[in-house]
């Protein structure tokens, strides 16, 4: 398109062909300042002095006094690891409440307060989602019309007595059996669960890794459903498990007993790197045709000889 301001790269596979540029370091600076300071700024940002200031007196802080937020079945399994942005019943984020300490109080359960101006959320507390929207109260309303103050009143009808739930998690539990846990490092240690590396970043909860993102019961470390057994990573293929493993089950429990035929076939069936489509499926075609000859040739076998009574 002559004399026009489009991009010729546009019409040529789309936004993916337009050069991908880094982003300027005062850009990536601001976005790592913005995780270790969080909210602490008042949401006026900082300038170089007032960083390192705040770096010298909350990091040493806060890789002490760390504090791991789960929602935890009566199992002992932490369905849920709670992050920074991790919704409060408040609906405000795990973020926009306290959660640094200079000394951690003696006081159990640790209640982390809401710093949203004009909230009246005491403590974080955890409410799990019904696919993208909250769940909701036996008064049929959603969590997020019931009041944030101690006692939960529902403020859309005057019969709740307060917010109870009986949604029920993924690990089998209803959602009022489980209980949002406040512990240190050391309380967590002491139960075996893992606590990951000391970072510089604000309101962590108890997000260690990757793996944290995932629910409990797909978590394969302590504060999940744990490491399967050997018996479970031993135990034969049923018809219940994945067809990945039904399908290789014959070579992976005895693979003595694999004829070359079978393994030749497996082989045949996957695709080349060089083959396009069409190469591939008449490849196949072909295969298939001569393993039909040779059937019908071996139907159709001389009988062996035998010898007439004399």
């Amino acid at each position: 398109m002559t004399g026009s301001s489009i991009p010729v790269s546009l019409f040529q596979g789309g936004l993916r062909c337009l050069p991908q540029r880094p982003l300027p370091t005062r850009i990536s600076n601001s976005r790592f300042m913005q995780r270790i300071v969080g909210e602490d700024d008042g949401g006026k940002l900082f300038t170089p002095e007032e960083y390192e200031e705040y770096k010298r007196k909350v990091l040493p802080m806060r890789s002490e006094n760390r504090l791991f937020v789960s929602w935890r079945s009566p199992t002992g399994m932490d369905c849920k690891l709670v992050g920074p942005e991790t919704l409060c019943f408040c609906t405000h984020r795990y973020k926009q409440h306290k959660t640094d300490f200079r000394t951690i109080p003696q006081q159990r359960p640790l209640s982390l307060p809401c710093r949203v101006t004009g909230c009246q959320c005491g403590a974080y507390l955890y409410v799990p989602l019904n696919g993208a929207q909250p769940i909701r109260c036996r008064c049929k309303h959603f969590a997020d019309q019931h009041s944030a103050a101690p006692g939960f009143i529902c403020n859309a009808c005057s019969k709740c007595s307060g917010f109870h739930s009986c949604f029920t998690c993924a690990c089998g539990q209803p959602a009022y059996a489980h209980d949002t846990v406040v512990e240190t490092k050391q309380e967590r240690l002491a139960q075996g669960k893992p606590v990951g590396q000391d970072v510089p970043y604000a309101a962590m909860g108890g997000l260690t890794g990757f793996s944290s993102l995932a629910e409990g019961y797909m978590r394969l470390d302590d504060s999940g459903i744990g490491a399967p057994s050997v018996e479970v990573l031993d135990s034969p293929v049923t018809a219940r498990d994945h067809p990945f493993l039904k399908a290789f089950q014959a070579s992976s429990s005895s693979p003595e007993t694999l004829t070359d035929v079978g393994t030749s076939s497996r082989v045949s069936s996957l695709r080349r790197p060089e083959e396009d489509d069409m190469a591939f499926f008449e490849r196949r075609y072909q295969e298939r045709i001569k393993m039909e000859k040779a059937a019908k040739l071996k139907g159709k076998a001389p009988l062996p000889p035998t010898t007439k009574p004399s």
